[in-house]
């Protein structure tokens, strides 16, 4: 009896532990951070899953140089390479004798070796990716190709007239308005077509004196009579006139204006029973055979765009109607609301359906070709700065290249400089990986002036700025190195810092006392820098200090 219960307690017991481990497990997979730890302790448990991989093997390699008592300056055995210093994944800008966790976030430092390797992370000017995180992160790469930039430019504009498909009438001659024919603007008329009837009273006698002339005989009358038909052509008869005065002999007192082109009446000056003097606009006609389209063209694509450029139009008025044309100019004209230039585009009108104001929109299939290096759209990280592409190499390493880009149409985007073909870019998952490269530093190689700032800033600086507060606390020396004091401090409340052994910058040589060595209990002063780094003014042995009551914040 006794037994059988043992045995179904135990049942019991391994039921709960399965369920409440698959429970664990199902909540570790939620949460998104499931541990692997095969035959390792768990100071070597390595997080998969969002942690990045190359900080998640930096700070297994720290926990496992703390238990082996590496530090920098000795030789890793398991990687068999020498460590350098250990950084802040965060912070990249400090360094650290001896690993730790870092002093600005919770977290371990990451070691840095003498090839240049982080701890799983590639060297300072690269960034390493295993092919496992390639893979769950989904990154996809693409070549550098030279070739022609597939143009899909497409515009939208306005019909108008086309100006250099334009005639003015005008009268040569004072007179009379007997009738009009055409009563109204934008009345349509055919070339050729009677618009006015003037009554020109000046060409009267000019005409009964050429006349006169005629009739009379004599070899010495030809010179009068050519005198008497120029001075017709003076008066503004046409030759047609003359010619049909000399057929019929009768003197012509009303002339019919006729319309030198087929178009519409743009301009109407004229009624009847008014005077017009010689030299008056009368009418003004404009052609439709071909219209004006005024497309507005987004600035940085106007460079795809050359006059004689072919192209299609259509119109919302008759969608199935295909109009064809090419451009004529580009205008050296900026709307600066829209940030765009209009091209000055010839439409073929064969129907004359096509009137001014008419909405069109427009594509391009002539645009000047030619080759270049050609890259996928979404390759290019644009930071509003400069444009940076993650140049894929070999062996998984990755690094930013900034590069100058030209015209983008049809998802590619023409290089003009900064990479060349057959290089490959990564075009998924890149804003990962610049991100990533942005926390090492990788950002500052790109720019020399923001390289020298950084320098700059990073430089000891000996004496306290005004401009920042100071903090002062007690604390024991754990090593002194050239450039750095290795200090065990208290809590600092002023910067909610909890107890923790960190490297400070050392003060001025005079300010550190010559007899000081490690474990020595001091009094400090510290200020912080912009870049976080903790800079030392002062540091007193605790014997002689007068503050040696703890940290003032």
């Amino acid at each position: 009896m006794n037994t059988n219960r043992i045995r179904i307690a135990v049942a019991c017991a391994a039921a709960v532990a399965v369920v409440g481990g698959y429970g664990l497990y199902q909540l570790g997979v939620q949460q998104g951070a499931l541990f692997v730890s095969t035959r390792q302790s768990a100071a070597q448990a390595v997080p998969i899953g969002p942690v990045p991989q190359s900080v998640a093997e930096g700070e297994a390699a720290t926990r496992r140089h703390i238990s082996s008592g590496i530090k920098a300056g000795d030789l890793d055995p398991l990687v068999g390479r020498k460590v350098l210093y250990y950084k802040d994944p965060m912070a990249p800008g400090t360094k650290f004798e001896r690993p730790g966790k870092s002093p600005f976030m919770d977290m371990m430092l990451v070691p840095v070796y003498a090839d240049g390797a982080d701890g799983g992370a590639g060297d300072p000017g690269k960034l390493t990716i295993s092919p496992r995180m390639q893979q769950s992160l989904g990154l996809r790469t693409a070549a550098v190709t030279e070739g022609m930039l597939a143009s899909e430019l497409s515009a939208i504009g306005n019909i108008a007239f086309n100006e250099r498909d334009q005639a003015i009438v005008q009268a040569r001659a004072a007179g009379f308005v007997q009738r009009v024919h055409v009563r109204a603007t934008l009345d349509r008329v055919a070339k050729g077509q009677a618009l006015v009837d003037l009554y020109v009273p000046d060409w009267i006698a000019a005409q009964e004196e050429f006349l006169a002339l005629r009739r009379m005989q004599g070899p010495r009358l030809i010179g009068l009579v050519q005198a008497a038909r120029q001075r017709m052509r003076l008066a503004g008869m046409s030759e047609h006139q003359i010619e049909l005065l000399e057929l019929t002999g009768q003197a012509q007192t009303t002339i019919t204006i006729a319309a030198p082109i087929g178009g519409v009446v743009t301009e109407l000056q004229v009624r009847e029973g008014m005077t017009v003097s010689p030299g008056a606009t009368l009418f003004r006609i404009n052609g439709l055979s071909t219209v004006w389209a005024n497309a507005e063209v987004p600035e940085a694509q106007a460079a795809l765009l050359h006059p004689g450029a072919r192209l299609v139009a259509r119109t919302p008025a008759f969608p199935a109607a295909v109009y064809d044309g090419k451009v004529q100019a580009l205008l050296p004209d900026v709307n600066p609301g829209t940030r765009t230039m209009k091209a000055r585009v010839e439409l073929a009108n064969p129907r004359q359906r096509l009137a001014p104001g008419m909405f069109i929109t427009m594509q391009f299939t002539d645009t000047r070709a030619r080759k270049s290096l050609l890259v996928p759209s979404d390759a290019v990280i644009q930071t509003g700065k400069r444009s940076v592409v993650m140049l894929a190499e070999d062996d998984g390493r990755f690094r930013p290249v900034q590069v100058q880009t030209g015209a983008e149409a049809g998802g590619q985007t023409e290089i003009r400089s900064g990479l060349q073909a057959g290089q490959r870019v990564v075009v998924s998952s890149q804003f990962l990986i610049d991100s990533e490269a942005s926390l090492r530093g990788l950002e500052v190689r790109l720019n020399p002036a923001s390289q020298a700032a950084s320098a700059a800033a990073t430089a000891p600086v000996p004496t306290r700025r005004a401009s920042h507060p100071t903090i002062e606390t007690t604390a024991k020396v754990e090593a002194i190195g050239t450039e750095t004091l290795t200090l065990s401090h208290g809590a600092v409340e002023s910067l909610k810092w909890p107890p923790m052994t960190m490297e400070f910058k050392r003060p001025a040589a005079s300010s550190v006392p010559a007899k000081l060595k490690a474990g020595d209990p001091v009094a400090i002063e510290f200020y912080i820098e912009p870049d976080g780094i903790p800079q030392l003014t002062r540091v007193t042995p605790l014997a002689a200090s007068r503050n040696a009551a703890g940290a003032k914040p």
